[in-house]
């Protein structure tokens, strides 16, 4: 929190958005890159592996949070990366209070945290998706192929 406090004093604006992030692949990154154009500084919150495995089902994560984290934070969009347990970021969003709260357009119906980031003044938006990308698609048709050797 102390250093989103040095970034508010310094007038930099915030953006945040979080998922699961299990199989980076180009949807992500040009959500993030979206994401981090309308702000100075980008903030991408991860759910922890257990939380992925509620949402996911057993088989997710794919990948560690560790590793997701550590693949996140080497994007040039992303300046800080954190976790969340929940099942929502809501307590979260609420402690750091971004500037601008993002999510992907597939969750415009239900964006955790918009009430308190409106009502401190804060913007949210739902970017659209780049068709053709998601994790469970990509898993998908990954199973669907037949073994080679």
């Amino acid at each position: 929190m102390a250093t989103r406090a040095g970034w508010r004093a310094a007038g930099k604006t915030v953006v945040f958005t979080n998922g699961c992030y299990d199989l980076l692949h180009p949807g992500h990154i040009r959500l993030l890159e979206k994401a981090r154009s309308l702000g100075h500084v980008l903030i991408l919150a991860l759910n922890t592996d257990s939380s992925v495995q509620r949402l996911k089902g057993p088989l997710r994560p794919l990948l560690s949070e560790e590793e997701r984290a550590a693949i996140a934070a080497s994007l040039e969009a992303v300046d800080a990366v954190t976790f969340f347990d929940e099942d929502t970021p809501r307590e979260l969003i609420a402690a750091l209070l971004p500037d601008i709260l993002i999510k992907g357009a597939d969750w415009a119906h239900f964006i955790a945290g918009r009430e308190e980031v409106e009502a401190a003044g804060g913007k949210v938006m739902a970017l659209s998706l780049e068709p053709g990308y998601s994790t469970t698609g990509i898993v998908e048709t990954i199973l669907a192929r037949p073994e080679t050797l």
